[in-house]
Protein backbone atom coordinates (compact mmCIF):
# COMPACT_ATOMS: atom_id res chain seq x y z
CA UNK A 1 0.00 0.00 0.00
CA UNK A 2 1.83 2.97 -0.89
CA UNK A 3 0.67 5.95 1.77
CA UNK A 4 0.25 9.82 1.46
CA UNK A 5 3.26 11.58 2.44
CA UNK A 6 1.73 14.69 3.27
CA UNK A 7 5.13 16.30 4.09
CA UNK A 8 6.43 15.30 0.95
CA UNK A 9 3.65 16.98 -1.02
CA UNK A 10 3.93 20.29 0.96
CA UNK A 11 7.32 20.73 -0.03
CA UNK A 12 5.99 21.12 -3.79
CA UNK A 13 5.69 24.55 -4.76
CA UNK A 14 3.21 25.74 -6.04
CA UNK A 15 4.68 27.71 -9.15
CA UNK A 16 6.69 24.61 -10.31
CA UNK A 17 4.57 22.18 -11.67
CA UNK A 18 6.25 18.78 -10.34
CA UNK A 19 4.98 15.11 -11.07
CA UNK A 20 5.15 13.28 -7.51
CA UNK A 21 3.76 10.19 -8.32
CA UNK A 22 5.52 6.72 -8.89
CA UNK A 23 4.57 6.04 -12.44
CA UNK A 24 7.16 8.33 -13.77
CA UNK A 25 8.10 6.21 -16.87
CA UNK A 26 4.76 6.26 -18.44
CA UNK A 27 5.19 7.53 -21.64
CA UNK A 28 1.97 10.41 -21.58
CA UNK A 29 -0.51 9.50 -24.01
CA UNK A 30 -4.00 11.07 -25.10
CA UNK A 31 -6.98 9.39 -26.42
CA UNK A 32 -10.32 11.68 -27.27
CA UNK A 33 -13.75 10.60 -27.80
CA UNK A 34 -16.32 13.03 -29.36
CA UNK A 35 -19.61 11.86 -29.71
CA UNK A 36 -23.36 13.01 -29.67
CA UNK A 37 -26.52 10.20 -30.10
CA UNK A 38 -26.09 10.07 -34.10
CA UNK A 39 -22.08 10.28 -34.85
CA UNK A 40 -18.74 9.26 -32.65
CA UNK A 41 -15.17 10.15 -33.51
CA UNK A 42 -12.73 8.50 -31.73
CA UNK A 43 -8.87 9.51 -32.02
CA UNK A 44 -6.68 6.90 -30.00
CA UNK A 45 -3.08 8.86 -30.67
CA UNK A 46 -4.27 12.42 -29.97
CA UNK A 47 -2.14 15.74 -30.09
CA UNK A 48 -2.53 19.52 -28.30
CA UNK A 49 -2.16 21.02 -31.75
CA UNK A 50 -5.13 18.35 -33.36
CA UNK A 51 -6.99 20.49 -30.35
CA UNK A 52 -8.83 23.50 -32.24
CA UNK A 53 -10.04 20.98 -35.46
CA UNK A 54 -11.39 18.21 -33.55
CA UNK A 55 -13.15 19.62 -30.06
CA UNK A 56 -16.90 20.63 -31.42
CA UNK A 57 -18.66 22.57 -29.29
CA UNK A 58 -22.08 21.00 -29.75
CA UNK A 59 -21.00 17.30 -29.27
CA UNK A 60 -19.37 15.70 -25.65
CA UNK A 61 -15.45 15.85 -25.84
CA UNK A 62 -13.51 12.75 -23.53
CA UNK A 63 -9.79 13.65 -23.67
CA UNK A 64 -8.42 10.87 -21.41
CA UNK A 65 -4.57 11.66 -20.63
CA UNK A 66 -2.63 8.42 -19.60
CA UNK A 67 0.91 9.38 -17.46
CA UNK A 68 1.47 12.57 -16.13
CA UNK A 69 5.10 12.74 -16.64
CA UNK A 70 5.18 15.18 -19.26
CA UNK A 71 5.17 18.53 -17.77
CA UNK A 72 5.14 20.56 -21.31
CA UNK A 73 1.47 18.52 -22.12
CA UNK A 74 0.42 19.30 -19.29
CA UNK A 75 1.63 23.09 -19.39
CA UNK A 76 -0.49 23.16 -22.73
CA UNK A 77 -3.81 21.20 -21.77
CA UNK A 78 -3.92 24.52 -18.84
CA UNK A 79 -3.10 26.79 -21.39
CA UNK A 80 -5.43 26.29 -24.14
CA UNK A 81 -8.45 25.45 -21.20
CA UNK A 82 -7.40 28.39 -19.55
CA UNK A 83 -6.84 26.42 -15.96
CA UNK A 84 -4.32 28.42 -13.78
CA UNK A 85 -1.40 27.41 -12.06
CA UNK A 86 -2.82 25.51 -9.22
CA UNK A 87 -5.23 23.26 -10.57
CA UNK A 88 -2.42 22.12 -12.43
CA UNK A 89 -0.01 21.71 -9.41
CA UNK A 90 -2.70 19.19 -8.04
CA UNK A 91 -3.18 17.56 -10.51
CA UNK A 92 0.57 16.61 -10.65
CA UNK A 93 0.73 16.48 -7.28
CA UNK A 94 -0.46 12.99 -5.76
CA UNK A 95 0.01 13.72 -2.37
CA UNK A 96 -3.00 15.53 -2.29
CA UNK A 97 -6.16 14.68 -0.72
CA UNK A 98 -9.49 14.29 -2.72
CA UNK A 99 -11.17 17.39 -3.28
CA UNK A 100 -13.80 19.09 -5.53
CA UNK A 101 -13.08 22.97 -6.49
CA UNK A 102 -15.36 25.08 -8.59
CA UNK A 103 -14.70 27.99 -10.66
CA UNK A 104 -16.92 29.99 -12.42
CA UNK A 105 -16.68 27.78 -15.68
CA UNK A 106 -14.93 25.11 -14.80
CA UNK A 107 -15.23 21.86 -12.19
CA UNK A 108 -12.43 20.16 -11.02
CA UNK A 109 -12.53 16.61 -8.96
CA UNK A 110 -9.45 15.03 -7.62
CA UNK A 111 -10.03 12.02 -6.48
CA UNK A 112 -7.89 8.19 -5.38
CA UNK A 113 -8.66 5.23 -7.31
CA UNK A 114 -7.73 2.11 -5.13
CA UNK A 115 -7.44 -1.66 -5.87
CA UNK A 116 -6.01 -4.31 -3.88
CA UNK A 117 -2.27 -5.83 -5.64
CA UNK A 118 -2.52 -9.54 -6.39
CA UNK A 119 -1.13 -11.48 -4.38
CA UNK A 120 -0.38 -9.44 -1.83
CA UNK A 121 -2.05 -7.86 0.97
CA UNK A 122 -1.69 -4.42 0.40
CA UNK A 123 -3.54 -1.20 -1.87
CA UNK A 124 -2.37 -0.02 -4.78
CA UNK A 125 -3.28 3.83 -5.13
CA UNK A 126 -3.79 5.68 -8.43
CA UNK A 127 -4.54 9.42 -8.60
CA UNK A 128 -7.33 10.41 -11.36
CA UNK A 129 -8.57 14.32 -11.98
CA UNK A 130 -11.03 15.72 -13.78
CA UNK A 131 -11.90 18.98 -15.55
CA UNK A 132 -15.45 19.78 -16.72
CA UNK A 133 -15.23 22.63 -18.69
CA UNK A 134 -18.12 24.04 -21.77
CA UNK A 135 -18.97 20.26 -22.80
CA UNK A 136 -15.09 19.07 -22.42
CA UNK A 137 -13.92 16.95 -19.62
CA UNK A 138 -10.54 16.22 -19.66
CA UNK A 139 -9.32 12.74 -17.16
CA UNK A 140 -5.97 12.76 -16.31
CA UNK A 141 -4.65 9.28 -15.08
CA UNK A 142 -0.93 8.07 -13.76
CA UNK A 143 -0.93 5.42 -16.12
CA UNK A 144 -3.10 3.44 -18.55
CA UNK A 145 -5.59 0.91 -16.95
CA UNK A 146 -9.06 -0.34 -17.94
CA UNK A 147 -11.04 1.48 -15.27
CA UNK A 148 -12.94 3.24 -17.82
CA UNK A 149 -12.84 0.31 -20.36
CA UNK A 150 -16.67 -0.80 -20.36
CA UNK A 151 -17.68 3.23 -20.76
CA UNK A 152 -16.06 3.15 -23.69
CA UNK A 153 -17.59 0.14 -25.04
CA UNK A 154 -20.55 1.68 -23.93
CA UNK A 155 -19.80 5.32 -25.91
CA UNK A 156 -18.78 2.68 -28.56
CA UNK A 157 -21.25 0.62 -29.13
CA UNK A 158 -24.67 2.95 -28.25
CA UNK A 159 -25.41 1.31 -25.08
CA UNK A 160 -27.28 2.71 -22.38
CA UNK A 161 -28.06 6.96 -21.86
CA UNK A 162 -24.48 7.70 -22.08
CA UNK A 163 -24.45 9.11 -25.72
CA UNK A 164 -27.61 10.45 -25.16
CA UNK A 165 -26.47 12.97 -22.26
CA UNK A 166 -23.99 15.27 -21.61
CA UNK A 167 -20.40 15.43 -19.81
CA UNK A 168 -21.77 15.55 -16.78
CA UNK A 169 -23.39 12.72 -16.98
CA UNK A 170 -19.98 11.14 -18.23
CA UNK A 171 -18.33 12.12 -15.41
CA UNK A 172 -20.88 10.25 -13.24
CA UNK A 173 -20.17 7.42 -15.23
CA UNK A 174 -16.45 7.56 -14.53
CA UNK A 175 -16.81 8.54 -11.02
CA UNK A 176 -18.78 5.43 -10.24
CA UNK A 177 -16.86 3.21 -11.64
CA UNK A 178 -13.43 4.60 -9.43
CA UNK A 179 -16.25 3.97 -6.43
CA UNK A 180 -16.69 0.35 -7.42
CA UNK A 181 -12.98 -0.11 -7.50
CA UNK A 182 -13.46 0.64 -3.76
CA UNK A 183 -15.97 -2.02 -3.59
CA UNK A 184 -13.78 -4.27 -4.96
CA UNK A 185 -11.26 -3.62 -2.65
CA UNK A 186 -13.26 -3.56 0.69
CA UNK A 187 -14.47 -7.43 -0.89
CA UNK A 188 -11.08 -8.31 -1.25
CA UNK A 189 -10.36 -7.50 2.18
CA UNK A 190 -13.18 -8.88 4.06
CA UNK A 191 -12.29 -11.94 2.52
CA UNK A 192 -9.09 -12.03 4.37
CA UNK A 193 -10.19 -10.75 7.39
CA UNK A 194 -12.31 -13.70 7.08
CA UNK A 195 -9.71 -16.00 6.80
CA UNK A 196 -7.84 -13.97 9.76
CA UNK A 197 -11.11 -14.48 11.86
CA UNK A 198 -10.80 -18.31 11.85
CA UNK A 199 -6.91 -18.42 11.88
CA UNK A 200 -7.29 -16.44 15.07
CA UNK A 201 -9.59 -19.14 16.51
CA UNK A 202 -7.25 -21.69 16.31
CA UNK A 203 -3.76 -20.20 16.49
CA UNK A 204 -2.16 -18.02 18.47
CA UNK A 205 1.26 -17.13 16.44
CA UNK A 206 2.45 -13.42 16.90
CA UNK A 207 2.03 -13.69 12.74
CA UNK A 208 -2.03 -13.17 13.42
CA UNK A 209 -1.90 -10.29 15.25
CA UNK A 210 0.63 -8.78 13.04
CA UNK A 211 -1.63 -9.55 10.06
CA UNK A 212 -4.98 -8.38 11.66
CA UNK A 213 -3.03 -5.15 12.40
CA UNK A 214 -2.01 -4.98 8.92
CA UNK A 215 -5.53 -5.00 7.70
CA UNK A 216 -6.45 -2.99 10.11
CA UNK A 217 -4.23 0.15 8.54
CA UNK A 218 -5.63 -0.76 5.24
CA UNK A 219 -9.06 -0.22 6.43
CA UNK A 220 -8.36 2.82 7.34
CA UNK A 221 -6.54 3.67 4.93
CA UNK A 222 -9.67 3.09 2.62
CA UNK A 223 -11.71 5.39 5.38
CA UNK A 224 -9.18 8.29 4.81
CA UNK A 225 -9.15 8.37 1.34
CA UNK A 226 -13.54 7.58 1.03
CA UNK A 227 -14.18 10.83 3.77
CA UNK A 228 -13.27 13.30 1.33
CA UNK A 229 -14.69 11.73 -1.26
CA UNK A 230 -18.31 11.56 0.25
CA UNK A 231 -17.67 15.45 1.55
CA UNK A 232 -17.07 16.37 -2.13
CA UNK A 233 -19.45 14.74 -3.53
CA UNK A 234 -22.29 16.41 -1.11
CA UNK A 235 -20.48 19.74 -1.86
CA UNK A 236 -22.14 18.66 -5.59
CA UNK A 237 -25.84 19.97 -3.59
CA UNK A 238 -24.39 23.08 -2.94
CA UNK A 239 -23.15 24.06 -6.57
CA UNK A 240 -26.97 23.08 -7.62
CA UNK A 241 -28.57 25.45 -4.65
CA UNK A 242 -26.21 28.54 -5.76
CA UNK A 243 -27.60 27.87 -9.38
CA UNK A 244 -24.29 29.83 -11.07
CA UNK A 245 -22.40 26.78 -12.71
CA UNK A 246 -24.34 25.60 -15.68
CA UNK A 247 -21.56 22.56 -16.51
CA UNK A 248 -24.30 20.20 -14.36
CA UNK A 249 -27.36 20.01 -16.07
CA UNK A 250 -30.73 20.02 -12.85
CA UNK A 251 -31.29 16.98 -13.74
CA UNK A 252 -28.31 14.67 -13.44
CA UNK A 253 -27.47 15.94 -9.51
CA UNK A 254 -29.56 13.23 -8.71
CA UNK A 255 -26.73 10.63 -10.00
CA UNK A 256 -23.96 12.58 -7.98
CA UNK A 257 -26.15 12.10 -4.88
CA UNK A 258 -26.45 8.75 -5.58
CA UNK A 259 -22.44 8.40 -5.86
CA UNK A 260 -22.60 10.32 -2.27
CA UNK A 261 -25.14 7.70 -0.86
CA UNK A 262 -22.80 4.74 -2.17
CA UNK A 263 -19.55 6.43 0.03
CA UNK A 264 -22.04 6.44 2.67
CA UNK A 265 -22.68 2.65 2.23
CA UNK A 266 -18.82 2.22 2.15
CA UNK A 267 -17.59 3.61 5.25
CA UNK A 268 -20.77 1.89 7.08
CA UNK A 269 -19.09 -1.60 5.93
CA UNK A 270 -15.30 -0.21 6.59
CA UNK A 271 -16.84 0.11 10.39
CA UNK A 272 -18.52 -2.74 10.57
CA UNK A 273 -15.57 -4.46 9.25
CA UNK A 274 -13.00 -2.61 11.92
CA UNK A 275 -15.56 -4.09 14.65
CA UNK A 276 -14.51 -7.44 12.90
CA UNK A 277 -11.12 -7.23 13.83
CA UNK A 278 -11.22 -5.34 16.80
CA UNK A 279 -13.33 -8.60 17.63
CA UNK A 280 -10.46 -10.81 16.18
CA UNK A 281 -8.20 -9.09 18.09
CA UNK A 282 -9.70 -9.35 21.27
CA UNK A 283 -10.45 -13.35 20.22
CA UNK A 284 -6.67 -13.40 19.92
CA UNK A 285 -5.65 -12.12 23.11
CA UNK A 286 -8.10 -13.90 24.90
CA UNK A 287 -6.99 -17.21 23.57
CA UNK A 288 -3.53 -16.34 24.34
CA UNK A 289 -4.37 -15.08 28.12
CA UNK A 290 -6.35 -18.79 28.18
CA UNK A 291 -3.51 -20.54 27.31
CA UNK A 292 -1.05 -18.71 29.44
CA UNK A 293 -3.92 -19.44 32.66
CA UNK A 294 -3.28 -22.97 31.36
CA UNK A 295 -0.32 -23.60 31.75
CA UNK A 296 0.27 -21.38 35.11
CA UNK A 297 -2.65 -23.86 36.29
CA UNK A 298 -1.02 -26.61 35.22
CA UNK A 299 2.43 -25.26 37.12
CA UNK A 300 0.31 -24.42 40.33
CA UNK A 301 -1.07 -27.91 40.75
CA UNK A 302 2.41 -29.27 39.92
CA UNK A 303 3.76 -27.34 42.84
CA UNK A 304 1.16 -28.26 45.26
CA UNK A 305 1.65 -31.84 44.29
CA UNK A 306 5.24 -31.41 45.21
CA UNK A 307 4.99 -29.13 48.20
CA UNK A 308 4.47 -31.65 51.15
CA UNK A 309 6.83 -34.12 49.55
CA UNK A 310 9.25 -31.10 49.39
CA UNK A 311 8.44 -31.01 53.12
CA UNK A 312 9.01 -34.59 54.28
CA UNK A 313 11.77 -34.39 52.83
CA UNK A 314 13.25 -31.26 54.44
CA UNK A 315 12.11 -32.86 57.94
CA UNK A 316 14.29 -36.25 57.54
CA UNK A 317 16.93 -34.04 56.14
CA UNK A 318 17.81 -32.12 59.32
CA UNK A 319 20.99 -33.15 61.03
CA UNK A 320 19.28 -34.12 64.43
CA UNK A 321 20.53 -37.29 66.76
CA UNK A 322 17.11 -37.39 68.76
CA UNK A 323 15.23 -38.74 65.39
CA UNK A 324 14.27 -42.46 66.19
CA UNK A 325 12.96 -42.81 62.56
CA UNK A 326 16.48 -42.06 61.48
CA UNK A 327 17.22 -45.62 62.70
CA UNK A 328 14.40 -47.57 61.94
CA UNK A 329 15.98 -51.04 59.40
CA UNK A 330 13.01 -49.80 56.82
CA UNK A 331 12.29 -46.24 57.66
CA UNK A 332 13.28 -45.02 54.25
CA UNK A 333 10.68 -47.69 52.64
CA UNK A 334 8.19 -46.55 55.06
CA UNK A 335 8.44 -42.67 54.18
CA UNK A 336 8.78 -43.67 50.47
CA UNK A 337 6.09 -45.50 50.91
CA UNK A 338 3.95 -43.06 52.58
CA UNK A 339 5.29 -40.16 50.43
CA UNK A 340 3.77 -41.83 47.14
CA UNK A 341 0.16 -42.70 49.02
CA UNK A 342 0.28 -39.06 49.71
CA UNK A 343 1.22 -38.01 46.09
CA UNK A 344 -1.71 -40.58 44.69
CA UNK A 345 -4.47 -38.86 47.03
CA UNK A 346 -3.62 -35.95 46.29
CA UNK A 347 -4.00 -36.64 42.54
CA UNK A 348 -7.51 -38.57 43.17
CA UNK A 349 -8.85 -35.27 45.68
CA UNK A 350 -7.77 -32.58 43.02
CA UNK A 351 -9.28 -34.92 40.08
CA UNK A 352 -12.90 -35.01 42.10
CA UNK A 353 -12.94 -31.17 42.87
CA UNK A 354 -11.89 -31.07 38.67
CA UNK A 355 -9.04 -28.51 39.76
CA UNK A 356 -7.23 -29.80 36.45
Amino acid sequence: MRKIKYKKGRKVKPTILEYTGIHKQVKSEMQLFVYDTDDLTEYAEFEVSQMQYCLETLKVNWLNIHGLNDIELIKSLGEYFNIDQFTLGDILNTTKRTKLDEYHDVLFFNIKSLLPIENTDNIGVEQISFLLKDGVLVSFQEKRSDFFTHIRERIRTHSGIVRDKKADYLLYLLLDAIIENFYITIENEEDRVEELINLSKSSTKPQVLEQIEHHRDNFNFLKRSIIPLRDSLYSIKSIKDDNVFNAIEHENYSFFSRLHQKCLELLEQIEYDLISLDSASNFYFSSQNQKLNEVMKTLTVVSVFFMPLTFIVGVYGMNFDNMPELHWKYGYFYILGFMFILLIGMIVYFKKRKWY
